[in-house]
């Protein structure tokens, strides 16, 4: 049943929202034009009398960062950024949804002009807003200095009631108040309406008490079409500086139809020509579609304001230079992405280590290994774990963690507590890589990669350099029994594009993927570590080179009879079996493949050259098995786990199902 509402007093600024989201949409015969045209008024405080950018370079270190979160409403923010001056011209708009535009279905970073972060999976969005405001903490602490702030803008974030019900959003806003994120001001769409109607049906919270329970400033609930209120309202925000900042705004959703708004009719689905004939009529846009008058265009252009607001900043990082040489080199080199000077020294540093000590000890340890090494060297390397860190081992020698309170000192902090929040601790870190001047790295154990499995495409999804620890990796994990023991979670998570998975056999392995990890910038690290000791293999320089790659021959032998591949813990057993299969005189080559998708990268020459041509191969991995036919063929055989595991220790576990020199010894030799 449709509800009465607030009378809106309409405008030609606000039309203009309303008249790109529902022609867009209605071009498309695809899209959500409920939203944008329910927060026009919302948006246009914001953008035109708050929001510091610069449409001429969407870049500028010190703008306000703003997200849609409920990011089905794309085109608000396409609206915004075209009337606002960007690189977003009226066609593209025109092909809104459409094959190569500039516009698709939800907001893309790195594809569309302005957009900081993709969203569309509701609830990510207002977590990677609390990544952003607290990577704008932790480089203010870090960088300003008396009389000298260059780091000091606001996040900006637009919510709905399905972010809302998303459980990460009580992660978030849950640990946004705990580290006192006073610049992060979220404007909350109260329209009670989602896809399934009206939401009261299935969402009674009081979002009030529970973001104030959390320690936001709760504003409202306020009339969210009343510009004069939301003016206020976000200038409250703005002078909290100890909370962040919840505005709940009751809208109408599709403000401005007349028959479809505050109805689910209008969330989800075009409004349809004869409705858009009427919404013209009532909010007073006699224009065709996609025309926008120059005045209004006029009303919205911040190209001056904010190519003004870039030149003040830049004579304050001048004067800031001037003063402190050091730190705006420091400054500029975080910001551009680039690693520091030392870093390939210590790289090289921790492989010649590794090489020396020859240790038997678990991945993880490993892993903390490579922390001591290139921590020190890497300022910006920003750590956290899942409240596992004990086992992790995840806080090294040098780490500061994060206190609690907007007012606790930041400065040099380099490890964030994200307590039992998998989810919110990887899209947090998504968006403080985002944000600039951090390379984040997460941490929990790997059957928890279910719980942040959706953040985790996201950072695939965006390309976000980002180090993910996962530990006890397998049937290892032994006595907490088959909820603990992942066996199906490494073949899964290989499935995601960009993302590297890697699960190393020992500490050179894993050296080599933290410095992979670390260096790549065009995609997240995913460490797949054991909880038990793994033996120690002597390479060449050579084929320390070639763990890079992704796989290589790790063990070779003259005329193999068959080849066996092996990632992780297996490694060990495939050279056990190696050695069990010479005494019977027959010779085999061990692979190790510590990162698939690198492998598969590498040229066919290369990928023929190391497993081989004509020669039966065993796969062995203590998980699923059917990734790994690919690479053994029909003729082949894969020593894998495809059931779930069992309560006992680790090394009676490998033994009952079956992962011994033995079993591999007479799978290769029923092979010949």
């Amino acid at each position: 049943m449709q509800k009465t509402h607030t009378p809106i007093a309409f405008n030609p600024v606000t039309g203009a929202i309303r008249a790109l989201a529902m022609d867009a949409v209605q071009q498309a015969n695809s899209g959500h034009p409920g939203m944008p045209m329910g927060m026009a008024e919302i948006a246009e405080v914001v953008w035109r009398h708050n929001l510091r950018h610069n449409p001429a370079n969407p870049a500028w270190a010190n703008r306000d960062r703003f997200v849609v979160s409920n990011g089905h409403g794309s085109m608000l923010h396409y609206a915004l950024l075209h009337l606002t001056g960007y690189d977003l011209p009226i066609d593209e708009l025109k092909k809104f949804r459409q094959l190569g535009s500039l516009t698709p279905g939800h907001p893309e970073v790195h594809h569309t002009p302005g957009v900081e972060t993709t969203t569309g999976p509701l609830g990510q969005g207002i977590t990677n807003a609390v990544g952003f405001a607290l990577a704008e903490k932790m480089l203010a602490a870090n960088f300003n200095r008396p009389g000298h702030t260059i780091v000091d803008h606001h996040t900006y974030v637009f919510l709905g009631d399905g972010c809302l019900m998303e459980g990460i959003s009580h992660e978030a806003a849950s640990l946004a108040g705990t580290w006192g994120l006073g610049k992060l001001i979220a404007y909350y769409d109260d329209n009670g309406i989602s896809i399934d109607g009206e939401v009261e049906g299935w969402f009674t919270d009081d979002t009030r008490k529970r973001f104030e329970s959390y320690g936001w400033q709760v504003i409202g609930q306020i009339d969210g079409h009343d510009a004069a209120a939301l003016a206020k309202a976000t200038a409250e925000a703005k002078a909290d500086t100890q909370r962040p900042t919840l505005i709940i705004c009751r809208t109408t959703i599709g403000a401005g139809s007349p028959n479809k708004a505050g109805t689910a009719d209008s969330h989800g689905a075009p409004l349809g020509a004869a409705e858009i004939a009427l919404v013209r009529e009532a909010i007073g846009w006699s224009h065709a579609p996609f025309e926008i008058p120059a005045e209004v265009y006029a009303a919205w252009d911040a190209k001056a304001a904010g190519a003004k607001a870039e030149a003040e900043w830049n004579e304050r990082f001048a004067a800031y230079a001037a003063a402190f040489p050091e730190l705006a080199a420091e400054f500029k080199r975080r910001l551009a992405g680039e690693l520091p000077a030392g870093f390939k020294a210590a790289a090289d540093a921790l492989i010649e280590k590794v090489q020396a000590k020859a240790e038997t000890i678990a991945t993880r340890k490993a892993s903390f290994n490579a922390l001591e090494a290139l921590g020190p060297v890497i300022p910006e390397l920003l750590g956290g774990s899942a409240d596992l860190a004990g086992s992790n081992l995840t806080i090294w020698s040098g780490s500061k963690e994060l206190p609690p309170g907007s007012n606790a000192d930041a400065a040099g902090v380099n490890y964030v507590n994200y307590g039992v929040r998998e989810f919110a601790e990887v899209a947090i870190a998504n968006g403080i890589a985002l944000h600039g001047g951090y390379i984040p790295y997460t941490a929990t154990f790997l059957v928890f990669s279910d719980y942040c499995r959706s953040a985790i495409r996201m950072a695939a999804l965006m390309k976000i350099r980002q180090v993910m620890v996962f530990t006890h990796d397998s049937i290892g994990v032994g006595e907490d029994g088959p909820t603990h023991q992942p066996v199906e979670h490494t073949a899964s998570l290989r499935l995601i594009p960009n993302l590297n998975v890697w699960r190393p056999a020992d500490t050179t392995e894993t050296a080599v993927a933290w410095i992979h990890g670390i260096e790549n910038a065009d995609g997240p690290t995913l460490l797949a570590l054991t909880r038990q000791n793994l033996p120690f293999t002597a390479r060449s320089a050579q084929q320390i080179a070639d763990i890079r790659k992704g796989g290589y021959v790790l063990s070779d032998a003259a005329d193999a009879k068959a080849v066996l591949i092996a990632t992780g813990s297996e490694v060990g057993v495939a050279l056990g079996a190696q050695k069990l299969l010479a005494e019977k005189g027959v010779a085999v080559r061990v692979v190790s493949m510590p990162c698939n998708r690198l492998f598969d990268a590498q040229d066919k020459a290369y990928r023929d050259a190391v497993l081989g041509k004509g020669l039966p191969r065993v796969a062995i991995e203590a998980g699923v098995s059917d990734g790994w036919y690919k690479y053994v063929g029909l003729d082949g055989a894969v020593i894998g786990l495809d059931r779930f595991g069992e309560s006992a220790p680790g090394g009676t576990l490998f033994k009952h199902f079956g992962f011994t020199p033995e079993r591999v010894t007479e799978t290769v030799m029923s092979l010949l």
